[in-house]
């Protein structure tokens, strides 16, 4: 991709109310985060889950933010799901727009939202699907690039998961970080919001943003957050938002000192040693397994035995217990670890 740069401050900050519920209530937030904020957010259409919740105050607040933008300077976004959406944006001046995690899980809509943007060069900020797929996310991207949308950047608002979290949706750090691996220029924004779910969450997921030097921040922001009609847990006041900007630690991406870059390369090469150690012994492994998968194969007995699974994680656990290793850490490894085990079986199962 070849993207026109439209954030060039770090961090680029987008905050506003989850909805907008009425013209007094956005223009008092925006006076109090005017100073600090680069964007102004409020939802007007609201996809929900339940038809029985809010779902947004609609077309008329489009007049809300361009009174918003006259009074107090701040560009405005606001989040489209449709090619009608996109028109009546477009129609009263909206500065930018994003396209949210449930519209960019279905191609169809980001096709019709693309082509209603044909022509046009607002900058356009894609969140991420609910589930960790980064090729429905880069796919949304594309099609919006087709079409002649060269201001894009990605919203990282982490994805739903089944298992327990203290998060409302999990981070998965990794996923944002090969889609910046694919796309170098593209700026990506982290949605702590989202990913929280709850206002105690927001800062230390800022700033962990920032040290994966993502670009920016889109914090919800509510002048009374308790009484928010919609996503009231994970917003924070104009106060609150002053606090977490002015405690946040912005790192540097390179040393300047010459003995320092020395001494990280040293490192780096301790842990270049044990990386190649590492795959050889997973070849060794891989080896055992390849003698496993004969022996059951002679002796007609199954691929997958569940005990033997068990045992495993059982044992590698209690290892890393001693060690003080993070459970979760070794669990994610050894089961990716066993799923290659299990293709490696299959292979020689199949002669």
């Amino acid at each position: 991709m070849n993207l026109e740069r439209f954030i060039q401050k770090k961090p680029f900050i987008i905050a506003g109310p989850c909805s907008a519920e009425s013209e007094d209530q956005l223009l008092q937030i925006a006076e109090e985060i005017k100073d600090i904020t680069n964007v102004f957010r409020a939802g007007i259409w609201k996809p929900r889950t339940s038809p029985n919740t809010f779902e947004g105050v609609g077309a008329k607040g489009l007049r809300w933010l361009q009174n918003v933008k006259q009074l107090t300077g701040l560009k405005t976004i606001t989040e489209v799901a449709t090619a009608k959406h996109v028109e009546l944006c477009l129609k009263a001046e909206v500065d930018m727009l994003w396209v949210g995690a449930r519209t960019t899980v279905n191609p169809f809509y980001v096709q019709e939202i693309a082509e209603a943007l044909r022509g046009t060069n607002i900058p356009v900020f894609v969140k991420n699907p609910i589930h960790p797929e980064l090729a429905l996310w880069a796919g949304a991207l594309e099609r919006l690039y087709k079409s002649g949308v060269t201001k894009l950047a990605a919203i990282h608002r982490g994805f739903f998961t089944y298992e327990s979290s203290v998060f409302r949706n999990e981070p998965k750090w990794e996923i944002p970080i090969e889609l910046k691996k694919n796309f170098s220029e593209l700026p990506i924004i982290c949605d702590p919001s989202h990913i929280a779910g709850e206002s105690s969450l927001i800062f230390e997921l800022s700033q962990i943003a920032m040290d994966l030097d993502m670009n920016g921040l889109m914090i919800e922001t509510h002048q009374f957050p308790k009484q928010a009609w919609s996503d009231a847990h994970q917003q924070i006041s104009p106060k609150e938002l002053k606090e977490i900007l002015n405690n946040l630690i912005l790192r540097k991406r390179r040393f300047e000192d010459n003995h320092l870059n020395i001494e990280l390369k040293n490192l780096r090469g301790l842990i270049d040693e044990l990386d190649e150690q590492m795959v050889e012994f997973l070849n060794s492994r891989t080896d055992l397994v390849k003698k496993i998968a004969d022996f059951k194969f002679k002796n007609n007995i199954t691929i997958f035995q569940l005990e033997r699974w068990y045992e495993i994680l059982k044992l590698r656990k209690q290892q890393a217990n001693v060690l003080g290793l993070d459970n979760k850490m070794i669990i994610d490894i050894f089961e990716v670890i066993h799923k290659y085990s299990i293709i490696t079986q299959t292979k020689i199962m199949k002669k």
